[in-house]
């Protein structure tokens, strides 16, 4: 066995491993939704969510690991998350924005409000 390996505590071993494997069975999920959903809408929730959270799980687990073997935070891996965080359901955002603008079809239609009847009038 490598010295690395055998610097971790076990109870810091089995968290990072369910982290590494957590992480790596949600981006799973999110990448077979982008495959496996009809059409954009659909396709767009597969990376914006599960994948973002998936590998803002391995992330974490990478800035973990480092944190423990130099005795310091690691930054890198927490920035890198928090852009990740902060960019994915932005720029969701931004391509349902301009696939509305395409096709206004697409837009769902308003909700009635719970004490609007037909008989009504205002």
């Amino acid at each position: 066995m490598s010295p690395l390996l055998d610097d971790l505590p076990l109870w810091l071993d089995i968290a990072l491993t369910v982290l590494l494997v957590l992480g790596a069975a949600i981006s799973l999920v999110g990448s077979w939704a982008l495959v496996r959903l009809p059409d954009f809408l659909m396709r767009l929730h597969g990376p914006t969510k599960a994948t973002t959270l998936g590998v803002g799980c391995v992330l974490i687990a990478s800035s973990i690991y480092f944190s423990a073997q130099q005795g310091s935070a690691s930054w890198h891996e927490l920035l890198i998350t928090l852009f990740l965080f902060l960019t994915a359901p932005v720029s969701a955002h931004l391509l349902v924005k301009a696939l509305l603008k395409t096709n206004p079809a697409l837009r769902p239609p308003l909700p009635r409000r719970q004490f609007d009847s037909p008989s009504e009038k205002r």
